[in-house]
């Protein structure tokens, strides 16, 4: 293994690790609020679909705190100068990444029959979450914070190198 190789799997497992610790913090954030409105003003005993809602709720605050996390820190290197830009961007990821996550939790809560708080955890943040987060890291690192965005949006005069999905040494 040549050491450009062993350089972009070291900048790749540190992304991945990063981008962990950041979905971590955003976990945190999506399973509390998600179970603190599911079990007060949008338990499914006062409103027929208060685990989506609730999961809708926690899940866009999760993605606000894991946008500052990954643009600050996992991608601070590869993000671009067009902040609205990469934000929609981001947001447009995310929101996709949250319907997996939805869609896990009305399969197993509508469809399946498993209502209990263990079934509606495990189906979105669990399976739903593990499916997403696959889903945004992959879309996050080739499309919202993609390397050759980094040198068109600073506006640089010089072509950006080839993208061969694999950041520093070449």
């Amino acid at each position: 293994m040549t050491s450009t190789t062993t350089g972009g799997w070291r900048v790749l497992l540190s992304q991945l690790a990063r981008f962990g610790a950041v979905g971590a913090v955003g976990f945190l954030v999506d399973v509390g609020v998600f179970n603190l409105l599911r079990a007060t003003v949008l338990s499914p005993e006062e409103v027929h679909t208060g685990p989506l809602i609730a999961k809708a709720i926690s899940t866009v605050l999760a993605i606000f705190v894991n946008w500052m996390g990954n643009r600050y820190w996992t991608f601070a290197d590869r993000r671009s100068s067009s902040t609205v830009r990469e934000g929609v961007e981001f947001f447009v990821v995310s929101i996709i990444g949250m319907v997996i996550g939805i869609a896990c939790l009305w399969l197993s809560h509508y469809v399946l029959g498993y209502t209990s708080v263990l079934a509606d955890n495990i189906s979105s943040n669990v399976i739903g979450l593990a499916l997403g987060a696959a889903f945004r890291f992959v879309a996050y690192r080739l499309w919202v914070f993609a390397p050759h965005r980094t040198a068109t949006a600073a506006g640089a005069l010089l072509p950006a190198a080839p993208d061969d999905g694999l950041v520093g040494e070449r």
